[in-house]
């Protein structure tokens, strides 16, 4: 059980709408929304996938009581095995733990918004606390552990994804970067998706076009909800795919979907706020204040080994070779898009600084939680911040070099949680035991 539960629950408060109970929420919805026939409740894994099942309107009331799912939800891999512990439970018995929904996560679905609804839940344990297993727990558990020092980590997202294109549709749209009307084909799509985000209140501030033809990037509003924000980004995921599914196109949020063109990241502008909302981190660009240089020198510091989690998979790692448009480097620098860590032009009040290095298709609750891990090492240990635009050591060659300096960091797996920590690198050591076991089409062509 978390020492913090009296302070997650707080946090809840503080987010809630109104202190409103689920019943409560649940009827306002319905009398907004009375031709509501089926609700999908989930939850979101590891990788970030919803997993859940749909239920009729009549039994949405009786969620105030909860339902059960299993545990192993958190053991799976990602062609949806459960990874196997020795000698542990979890894997074994499978038990199941009581879920309860997520205040003011209710809302319409996107592929038929008057009939159907979605519904986020979260996991507690046998005695009540939250889920350590529970991605959106663990970045719960390290948002108390600032809040009860009196700061307040804001954010503001950027999520990059592609949507398909036929030959003809690429040709048509010309040069794509920064295009305000969008390529024709998809122009009907994203104004759909804007339509729906606000449905759904998930912040969405705008869709760029990006260097890759048929690349959009999702623009957020800035934040101290990060528990929101990161619910935000991943019902995004959602919404685009039933959207573009319902057109006859398909999106993806791999990280290097296409070998010849960009890859796809999840951005992070990030700053920190005191109990009266100040920024900490206002200030002149070559004045940095001492607290955002160690919260950037933790992020440097812990940066190889949070690459486990910030590039979960083999495909991760194709979007971090060099040479391409993508930060390959730990360091940092000023508007300066070629570093990991990027401080951008802005008002001295509005000082932040961008992490760059985590791809679109890590799970957002487990990269924001690993990033804040890394800042607040920085706070408390000091390891000092190398110069703007240094060269750095650099970071690690692949996935299992990764994983390696992730098992050894101590700090990492002591705020993360030690049995996360473990099933997380299980998880992915069959994972990735089991990609490397294929022989790909490339090899056969060989011919050998």
């Amino acid at each position: 059980m978390f020492s913090m539960l009296f302070h997650a629950d707080l946090l809840a408060q503080r987010y809630a709408p109104a202190a409103m109970t689920f019943a409560q929420e649940a009827r306002a919805y319905l009398r907004e929304h009375p031709q509501t026939e089926a609700i999908d409740i989930y939850l979101y894994d590891c990788h970030g996938r919803p997993r859940g099942k749909k239920i009729g309107v009549d039994a949405l009331l009786s969620l105030e009581e909860g339902c059960y799912f299993p545990l192993s939800l958190y053991a799976t891999e990602l062609e949806g095995q459960i990874a196997h512990v020795a000698n542990d439970t979890l894997s074994t018995t499978e038990p199941d733990r009581l879920c309860l929904p997520v205040p003011g996560t209710l809302k319409p679905c996107a592929k038929d918004p008057a009939r159907y609804a979605q519904l986020q839940m979260t996991m507690r344990e046998p005695d009540g606390a939250p889920c350590p297993l529970e991605p959106r727990v663990i970045l719960q558990k390290m948002l108390a552990t600032f809040h009860q020092r009196g700061l307040y980590p804001v954010i503001a997202p950027e999520m990059e994804f592609y949507l398909s294109e036929t030959p003809e549709e690429a040709a048509a749209s010309g040069c794509p970067f920064l295009n305000i009307d969008g390529a024709p084909a998809a122009a009907a799509l994203l104004a759909e998706i804007e339509h729906h985000a606000g449905l759904q209140e998930r912040g969405l501030t705008g869709i760029v076009a990006e260097a890759g033809s048929g690349q959009y990037e999702l623009n957020f509003r800035h934040t101290d909800n990060l528990l929101a924000a990161c619910d935000n980004l991943l019902a995004m995921k959602r919404l685009i795919r039933q959207l573009a599914q319902a057109r006859h196109h398909s999106a993806t949020f791999m990280a290097k979907p296409h070998s010849d063109k960009a890859g796809s990241g999840m951005h992070f502008h990030i700053s920190l706020n005191n109990a009266q909302g100040a920024n900490l981190f206002a200030g002149a660009p070559d004045a940095l204040p001492e607290i955002m240089q160690h919260a950037m020198a933790g992020l440097l510091a812990l940066m190889p080994a949070s690459l486990a989690l910030l590039a979960p998979n083999v495909n991760a790692w194709r979007r971090l070779r060099p040479l391409l448009a993508a930060p390959r480097f730990s360091g940092w620098g000023h508007n300066n898009r070629a570093t990991a860590i990027r401080i951008p032009c802005a008002s001295a009040k509005a000082q932040r600084f961008e992490y760059r290095l985590a791809g679109s298709d890590a799970n957002p609750y487990l990269a924001v939680a690993a990033l804040l891990a890394a800042m607040l090492y920085g706070m408390d240990k000091m390891p000092g911040l190398p110069p703007a635009d240094a060269s750095p050591p650099p970071l690690p060659a692949n996935q299992h070099h990764a994983l390696t300096l992730f098992a050894l960091s101590s700090w990492l797996r002591e705020q993360l949680g030690e049995e996360f920590t473990r099933l997380w690198l299980i998880s992915k050591q069959e994972e990735l035991a089991r990609f490397e076991h294929q022989v790909t089409e490339a090899e056969k062509a060989w011919q050998l």
